[in-house]
């Protein structure tokens, strides 16, 4: 009877420690790694020798037993995330950020470009952040410049400054893997789980996107396209995991020659042959490029890139059914009116959110009690689908606080 009763009182020690945690109110960061950041920073995400193809695996066809199988990343190094942020996108960008800072686990480097006017107001709100957290991630700014063709073409494509997207991989040659989103996006779950699908790409595999729609008959590519596109629904670009090094060696099919061409040798001739085609800019650029090269793609689910097409119509992502959103979209600018309201609270209760309150009373609360004015919508009548990824982020964050303080007293 001594072994139960040992393990009951266990139990109900971790249950007071919790509870006096929350009631602390204390949402402290998991503890970062105290080395300071390298000054360059690691390649990562770079796929198995085995599965380093011809045609676009890695940068040189390597032989057996000519190079080793690279080490597992450790805490230390970056998973990077760029962002490209014009005009009034500043506050936008920022959110988006503070979202992946509170969730992620591992270091972040923050690869922002944006307009020379911008950059000092960045650089000035980032230093504003708590040093629990400004030690987690390190942050490059950039100017909005494009390799090829004609700048004031590309800058006015479909918005201000998306086509700077495209450039990356010529941009960013010391980065290996990379996520580009949206300014419009907000992480509610680590990133550190969607940079682990990197692992899954096979040989040809370089990209990572998820579908524009669940539904051909009602998505926009499936019934208005004037140009090739990805699948039966088309692509949508707003969240693009990369292997930069395996877009900058790879050769693309094309429909401009009976050749291949790089990355770089194929943006501008493609868009002068389609621009008078395209909607979306850069997004359907996308889409022409990997229906050429279907193989080179890696589609995740919707629930990494959760928009209001996926419920304001009906609930029509089951992922996101089933797991709850990973990443929230919310395009339309549906953050700044009354149309989705849903989309609307979850932006503004990770914007008032101070960073070191309690996760559960200072976001999650305000967030179940600001959805249940938004029930009247199709979005709001699915409030677990949005709920379901903070919740079991915050609880993982709280357990292993509880474990860390319960190791602690231990020693001693």
């Amino acid at each position: 009877m001594r072994r139960p009763c040992k393990v009951a009182a266990a139990l109900l020690c971790l249950a007071v420690l919790l509870l006096l945690y929350l009631l602390a109110g204390s949402a402290a960061p998991p503890p970062a790694p105290s080395a300071a950041a390298p000054r360059r920073p690691p390649r990562l995400g770079r796929s198995p020798p085995r599965r380093s193809p011809a045609g676009g695996g890695s940068a040189s066809a390597r032989k057996p037993g000519e190079q080793q199988h690279p080490k597992e990343p450790s805490a230390l190094q970056c998973m990077h995330l760029a962002v490209v942020a014009c005009g009034d996108r500043l506050e936008e960008t920022l959110i988006m950020l503070k979202s992946a800072v509170l969730f992620s686990n591992r270091r972040l480097c923050f690869h922002i470009f944006a307009e020379d006017s911008l950059k000092p107001e960045f650089e000035k709100k980032l230093k504003e952040w708590p040093s629990s957290y400004t030690k987690k991630f390190e942050s490059n700014f950039y100017p909005i410049t494009f390799s090829v063709g004609n700048a004031q073409e590309w800058k006015k494509l479909f918005k201000p400054c998306a086509a700077q997207r495209l450039f990356l991989p010529v941009i960013l040659k010391d980065v290996d893997s990379l996520l580009y989103v949206d300014t419009d996006v907000l992480f509610l779950r680590p990133i550190d789980d969607l940079w682990h699908l990197l692992r899954e790409f096979n040989s040809t595999q370089l990209a990572a996107m998820a579908p524009e729609h669940e539904i051909p008959k009602i998505g926009w590519y499936s019934r208005f396209a004037r140009h090739p596109y990805y699948g039966t629904t088309g692509l949508n670009s707003g969240v693009m995991l990369m292997n930069l090094t395996r877009i900058r060696s790879a050769q693309f099919k094309n429909s401009l020659i009976p050749g291949g061409l790089t990355w770089e040798e194929m943006l501008y001739p493609l868009y002068q042959k389609y621009k008078n085609y395209i909607t979306w800019g850069d997004q359907d650029l996308l889409n022409i490029i990997f229906y050429f090269n279907p193989e080179c793609l890696y589609v995740f689910p919707c629930q990494w890139n959760y928009r209001p097409d996926h419920c304001m119509y009906g609930s029509n992502c089951r992922g996101a059914e089933q797991d709850g959103v990973s990443i929230l979209h919310g395009n339309r600018g549906v953050y700044h009116d009354d149309k989705q309201p849903t989309f609307k609270a979850l932006y503004e209760v990770i914007r008032d959110f101070p960073f070191e309150d309690n996760l559960f009373q200072s976001l999650y609360y305000p967030l179940q009690s600001k959805f249940l004015d938004t029930v009247h919508t199709l979005c709001g009548r699915i409030p677990q689908v949005f709920l379901k990824q903070i919740e079991k982020t915050m609880k993982k964050v709280y357990e292993n606080r509880v474990i860390v303080y319960l190791g602690a007293n231990h020693r001693y």
